[in-house]
């Protein structure tokens, strides 16, 4: 039996022999070609999957969105009954909460009632408008005549002036010629040319001519107060009839401003009036949008305030994605362009377009944005985020959801 020295022996002898041996030049003809196009192969491949990464690009960074429509309550109130529970289907205008309209129909009524009383107020003062004109016509027109009659008793006054005037210049001639015939006849009964009881006559003759100038002077200064009294009141009576005509387009107005207040008054009332009607009306909350109803928090008995979210709908009937690319992968990104949407949860693909692009990068548009001068600036890749709509009556499109995860393929080919 060998030994395991000499089997060593024989084996270093068969590959000494076999390396002595002529090599054929087919075979390694052969094995050179195969290696060749292997080499070929390899990159053939690699020039195609070069030119192939180039037509698309995709991220892993997805996730479905869809509009969230809250519903909040628009009044406040108590909750009496809820219609609906989460996860359940609705449509628009579908009924979702009842609140308590007895608060509701109470201020309807009030509201009523004071829009009630608006408009009789302002019924109530239309008539004082004509009513003022008339009066006030009435008025300027008495007040004309007042003005008129006080010019002519003045007018008349100064006829009656000057007629005492007149006569008082007749007496003062008369008494003139009854004086110089008094002195006259003094000098013939002086020579005893007449009896004394014709100068007496003469005598009692020129007083009463002086008696008579003394009170047609009397008369005269008389009818001049008069005249005076008759100026004053036609100035008296001019006035009012100004002060009459200034005021009478101003009590218009007056009349007219309060007819605007209540009529503004009116539609204050109507206004409060129509805000009671739809405050009863928000008393029944029905689906803002068709949809799904998630995050369900009204419940009976519940007291909520307005603008406290009920439930939440959403509107899964049109969803899109939410993709944040690399802004190095959006060198030849832009709107309308092919995108193939895998969806993780449903294992299937569907089909879209790229809707729009971000005006500005995630980090950018948070709240708070990071300061790149504080001189520890380190150089990071940044997204952006991408719209990406599905195309419309795709099989299966009913079962995304927001938030789902998805790997979105943009093709630029």
């Amino acid at each position: 039996m060998p030994t395991q020295t000499e089997e060593t022996k024989d084996q270093h002898q068969d590959s000494a022999h076999d390396a002595n041996a002529p090599v054929d030049p087919a075979k390694k003809r052969r094995k050179m070609f195969g290696v060749a196009l292997i080499a070929f192969f390899v990159i053939v491949g690699c020039i195609g999957w070069f030119l192939y990464s180039g037509t698309y690009e995709s991220t892993d960074d997805a996730e479905v969105d869809a509009h969230l429509n809250p519903v909040a309550a628009r009044v406040q109130g108590t909750v009496t009954k809820v219609y609906v529970e989460d996860n359940q289907v609705v449509q628009a205008g579908q009924p979702l909460v009842d609140l308590d309209p007895n608060d509701v129909t109470v201020a309807l009524a009030q509201a009523q009632a004071n829009y009630d009383q608006a408009v009789a107020q302002l019924n109530a003062q239309n008539p004082n408008v004509p009513i003022t004109q008339a009066t006030n016509a009435s008025d300027i027109a008495s007040q004309q005549a007042e003005v008129q009659n006080a010019e002519a008793a003045l007018s008349a006054a100064k006829s009656d002036y000057e007629s005492a005037v007149a006569k008082l210049r007749q007496a003062e001639a008369t008494n003139q010629k009854s004086q110089s015939d008094l002195v006259r006849y003094k000098q013939l009964l002086d020579k005893q040319e007449i009896a004394h009881s014709d100068y007496d006559q003469y005598s009692s003759t020129a007083r009463s001519q002086e008696a008579a100038v003394n009170a047609a002077a009397a008369s005269a200064d008389s009818y001049k107060k008069v005249i005076q009294q008759r100026e004053a009141q036609v100035v008296q009576q001019r006035a009012k009839y100004q002060q009459t005509t200034a005021n009478a387009p101003r009590q218009v107005e007056i009349k007219h401003a309060t007819v605007a207040g209540n009529a503004a008054a009116v539609e204050s009332s109507k206004a409060q009036l129509e805000q009671a009607k739809l405050n009863l009306a928000y008393c029944h909350v029905v689906a803002p949008v068709a949809g799904i109803v998630m995050q369900r928090s009204a419940e009976v008995g519940q007291r909520v305030a307005a603008g406290v979210q009920l439930l939440m709908v959403a509107q899964v009937d049109s969803p899109w994605v939410t993709a944040n690319f690399k802004e190095t992968q959006l060198r030849k990104m832009h709107p309308g362009q092919s995108v193939t949407v895998k969806v993780d949860a449903l294992e299937r693909s569907f089909n879209g377009t790229v809707e729009s692009i971000a005006a500005s990068t995630g980090d950018r548009a948070s709240v708070l944005p990071a300061e790149n001068a504080t001189g520890n600036y380190v150089k990071v890749v940044q997204r952006l985020p991408v719209r990406i709509r599905f195309l419309p009556n795709q099989d299966g499109l009913d079962k995304v959801r927001p938030g789902m995860s998805v790997e979105p393929t943009v093709h630029f080919k």
